[in-house]
C-alpha cells in the first residue's frame, strides 16, 4: 500500500472545521468576502477565543487590542486573520498521539512559523503564506506517530542517538514526514505551491526551479535548531536566492526572542 492509500485508508486522520476548509480554499480568491468569514468564525465561540488570544500576542497585537474578529479582520487584514484561524483550527482538531508530546511538536511549528513569516517580511515573498508553509513544515512527523507510533518512536530514539531522519523513516515506515507532509495537506486541499514547499523543504531546487517557501523553512530550520550557532549552520545557497544576508539575520535575531512567549500563550489550553 502506498502513502496516499495509507493516509486514505486511516481512521484516524482527523477531518478539519468547515471553516478551515474554507479558508484553506480561499487561498488565491481576491473575491472572498471577509465578513461572511468572520460572521462564520464568530458562531464558533472556543475558536473566536482563541484567534483572539492569538491576535492579542506580542507577535501579532502589539500593542493594539483586538476585541473581536471583526476587528482583526481591519487591524491585521483578512490574511493574517485567516493564518491565525488555520493555526488555531488545526493545533486543536488533530487528535494528540500518546506517542509524542503535542504542546512540543506546535511549539516548535509555530516557531519554525514565526521564523519564516519573520525572514519572508525581509523579501518580497508574502509572510502569512511563509508562516502556514512553517507551521505545516513538520506536519507530516505528527503524522507518522498517528499512522504508526511504535514505529515512529522508535524513529525518535534513533534520532536522538545521531541516525538521519529521513533514512531511518524510510527504512522503518516505508515512507517520511516530509512526503507524508505533502501528502496531507494535499488531501487538505492546500494550494499545490503549499505542498510542494513542504515536500522540497529539504531541497528546495525542485524540478520547477526554487522554492522560495521551501527555502524560508530551511533557513528558520536551521535558526531554529543552531540558536547558539546560527550563522555557522545558515544555507548560503539558499540565503543568496532569497536574497538575505547572514549577518543582517543574526544582528536582528533578538527580535525572535518574543516569539516564545506568544506561542506559550498560545498553546496553554494543549
Amino acid at each position: 500500500m502506498n502513502l496516499s492509500q495509507l493516509i486514505a485508508n486511516a481512521q484516524q486522520i482527523p477531518n478539519i472545521p468547515k471553516i478551515v476548509q474554507e479558508l484553506i480554499e480561499s487561498f488565491g480568491n481576491e473575491n472572498i468576502d471577509s465578513d461572511a468569514i468572520a460572521e462564520k468564525i464568530n458562531k464558533d465561540q472556543a475558536m473566536t477565543a482563541r484567534v483572539l488570544r492569538m491576535a492579542n500576542s506580542a507577535h501579532y497585537g502589539g500593542h493594539r487590542s483586538v476585541g473581536s474578529i471583526n476587528e482583526a479582520v481591519v487591524l491585521l487584514g483578512f490574511n493574517s486573520l485567516r493564518t491565525l484561524v488555520l493555526a488555531s483550527g488545526l493545533s486543536n482538531t488533530v487528535k494528540p498521539p500518546i506517542s509524542m508530546n503535542i504542546k512540543q511538536f506546535w511549539h516548535k511549528s509555530f516557531m519554525v512559523g514565526s521564523l519564516c513569516k519573520w525572514l519572508a517580511e525581509m523579501t518580497e515573498h508574502d509572510s502569512e503564506i511563509a508562516f502556514t508553509c512553517g507551521m505545516l513544515h513538520n506536519i507530516g512527523g505528527l503524522l507518522t506517530h498517528i499512522l504508526d507510533g511504535e514505529q515512529a518512536q522508535a524513529v525518535d530514539k534513533l534520532v536522538a542517538q545521531g541516525a538521519d531522519r529521513i533514512e531511518t523513516e524510510n527504512d522503518y515506515l516505508g515512507f517520511n514526514h516530509v512526503d507524508a507532509g505533502a501528502e496531507l495537506t494535499k488531501r487538505w486541499k492546500f494550494p499545490n505551491y503549499i505542498v510542494e514547499a513542504i515536500r522540497h523543504q529539504k531541497n528546495p531546487e525542485s524540478p520547477e526551479g526554487y522554492l522560495p517557501f521551501s527555502g524560508l523553512i530551511k533557513i528558520s530550520e536551521a535558526i531554529y535548531q543552531h540558536q547558539l550557532d546560527v550563522e555557522a549552520h545558515l544555507p548560503e545557497a539558499d540565503l543568496s536566492k532569497l536574497e538575505l544576508n547572514s549577518s543582517d539575520i543574526v544582528d536582528k535575531l533578538e527580535e525572535t526572542q518574543e516569539f516564545a512567549a506568544s506561542i506559550e500563550e498560545i498553546l496553554k489550553d494543549q
